[in-house]
């Protein structure tokens, strides 16, 4: 079997982090995409988004993964938003109920 591979792109501006994600989130990556949000979240941005556009896979790890660190997020006073979610991880975040622990903004820059 092939590691899983996640690779992490940072783009910061005065408003935001954006973590650009590419690859899988899973029991072998969720670890390192918490060490990088957990790191920017030391330096409080307003907002952290994660542009799931690249991501070809996602795990139940994964999915836990996201819902903490959108929680750790709001402790901090900050917001996790996920954008470019794609419709197979919207339909697992469906059919776990987690859909609605986590901010989702679509293409057209709404939230959900």
């Amino acid at each position: 079997m092939e590691r899983a591979e996640l690779t992490i792109g940072a783009q910061r501006t005065a408003e935001e982090l954006v973590l650009t994600l590419t690859g899988e989130i899973d029991m072998l990556t969720a670890s390192r995409l918490a060490s990088t949000v957990n790191e920017a979240l030391a330096d409080a941005p307003p907002r952290i988004v994660l542009d799931l556009a690249g991501v070809t896979f996602c795990d139940s790890q994964g999915l836990g993964t996201l819902v903490v660190l959108s929680r750790k997020a709001s402790h901090a006073q900050s917001l996790l938003v996920l954008t470019n979610v794609g419709d197979f991880l919207l339909r697992v975040l469906d059919i776990t109920g987690l859909r609605s622990a986590l901010m989702i903004r679509n293409e057209q820059g709404t939230t959900s």
